[in-house]
């Protein structure tokens, strides 16, 4: 009998002491289930806060001259009016800026690119005397405003007849900016050196072996390059107002403002030409999300 009560005793302390730990881990589950809500909560009213300026943009590209500033604000025209957006082309030769800006775009970040890739690549992946100190000279670099070289680059150029034309624009770029330099350097020190030795073993040359063995690991961070310098371009106001006075030159930041200034009272036209501004950033953001996050990561955490 003694034995019986014991077992039962035993019995109805496991139960006890198994609800206990069920019973904690029901609280820990809700307590991390309701900071996960509020996180969300929290990040969606931020998110819906920083798209007000662009849905206020959005809006009033659509509306009549007299429906801007309407309050309370009509945030969905009854009648849109998408005749803005052609208006915002027969004024101006809107076109011709976007073709322009292409132009500086393609050509700068494929510069951008290229020459960070090599340039990362001798740092990272080559054993010479001295490219520690290089390196540290060119991380240097970073801390000049860009305000510093702007004069002695003004003289450059106009010593070599090259004021406005796009050379300015773009030609800079292809000598590897120090910050995307760092960006895949950081990735290709990642790499394990034994697919050099390999690829040398094969009979393959230093050219080779980047091109076909380090490039490809190394798309997020070439990929999150190409998007830094592509938004550099794209968005660079101050070179285009520099160094361009021919209104059939000028990009889309410099032709915006002079759009601005000429039909500043019409916003609805100022704001539809500021949605052609802004749609091809909004399509390659969505487009190339993926590959910038992860380089980011990637290259954020990477490095010895």
């Amino acid at each position: 009998m003694d034995a019986i009560r014991t077992a039962g005793e035993d019995r109805s302390t496991g139960s006890a002491a198994a609800r206990v730990p069920d019973r904690a881990g029901r609280d820990t589950r809700w307590v991390v289930g309701s900071r996960r809500l509020l996180l969300h909560i929290v990040l969606i009213v931020l998110g819906i806060t920083f798209l007000m300026p662009l849905l206020w943009v959005a809006s009033t590209s659509l509306k009549a001259p007299g429906q801007v500033f309407e309050v309370p604000v009509d945030w969905i025209p009854n009648q849109p009016r998408w005749s803005n957006y052609g208006e915002v082309f027969t004024r101006l030769p809107f076109a011709t800026f976007i073709v322009n800006t292409l132009v500086v775009t393609v050509l700068g970040t494929v510069g951008s690119v290229l020459s960070a890739i090599t340039a990362a690549y001798a740092l990272a992946r080559l054993g010479w005397a001295g490219r520690r100190l290089i390196f540290g000279a060119m991380l240097a670099t970073m801390m000049l405003p860009p305000v510093v070289t702007l004069v002695p680059m003004f003289v450059i150029f106009k010593q070599l007849h090259l004021i406005d034309t796009f050379y300015p624009l773009w030609l800079p770029a292809w000598f590897a900016p120090a910050f995307y330099v760092f960006l895949l350097r950081q990735y290709m020190m990642t790499i394990p050196k034994e697919f050099d030795e390999a690829a040398k073993v094969d009979g393959a040359s230093n050219f080779r072996i980047l091109w076909q063995v380090i490039v490809p690991q190394c798309r997020p961070a070439v990929a999150t390059v190409a998007i830094f310098a592509g938004l550099s371009h794209y968005n660079d106001f101050m070179g285009p107002l520099i160094y361009l006075s021919q209104n059939e030159k000028y990009t889309v930041p410099l032709g915006l403002m002079w759009f601005q200034g000429r039909f500043g009272q019409f916003w609805h036209l100022v704001m539809a030409a500021t949605m052609i501004t802004i749609i091809p950033l909004l399509v390659l953001f969505l487009l190339a999300q993926k590959h910038f996050v992860r380089g980011i990561t990637l290259t954020g955490l990477a490095g010895r």
